[in-house]
């Protein structure tokens, strides 16, 4: 039986050697022990490209894994855009249920990841704040925008509370100053 893994995390993540070897060694379990054969992807994140790049490379060890990007645009695909998209990936869908989301489509689509998989790779610092906002049709003035970093942690803890099995995997540490 198939097993599924998404990956979710902050915009911008210092990629260190140190969390690339966690990252690897975390990828190449779920694997082989866990028999994890799909990697889940959204976009709008340095730390999804950082999962990316590392299942790309342990594709070459293990080619029967399939990386799928899931879209939050464009419900029906032209043939040139599927090909640019089939480069990086084996296969690409986009949920029903955030063609209508709007401005929340991010936060919807990662629920449907983590509803779809068995595991969840996470690169989430509970100190992190996105950069505060100049501007926001719903407020005047700066304002602090939500981690949709956050969102997602929450929303994957409650539904493992709710009973979902699902297993959430943090990648998070604070680093030594000397890593700095």
């Amino acid at each position: 039986m198939s097993k599924k893994c998404c990956f979710i995390g902050h915009r911008n993540v210092k990629k260190t050697a140190k969390l690339r070897e966690k990252l690897t060694d975390t990828v190449r379990w779920l694997i082989t022990e866990k028999d994890v054969d799909q990697f889940l992807f959204g976009s709008k994140s340095s730390f999804d490209d950082f999962c990316q790049e590392v299942v790309k490379g342990l594709r070459e060890k293990y080619p029967h894994i399939k990386r799928v990007y899931v879209r939050m645009y464009y419900p029906e695909l032209g043939e040139p855009y599927i090909g640019y998209i089939l480069r990086d990936f084996e296969d690409t869908y986009m949920p029903e249920r955030i063609e209508n989301a709007g401005v929340a489509r991010y936060v919807e689509r990662n629920q449907e990841m983590i509803d779809g998989s068995d595991y969840c790779v996470f690169y989430y610092d509970e100190n992190y704040k996105p950069p505060r906002r100049k501007y926001s049709k719903r407020s005047v003035g700066d304002y602090q925008p939500k981690s949709g970093t956050k969102v997602a942690f929450d929303y994957a803890n409650q539904r493992k509370r709710g009973g979902k099995e699902i297993t959430i995997i943090n990648l998070f540490e604070v680093e030594d100053e000397k890593d700095n």
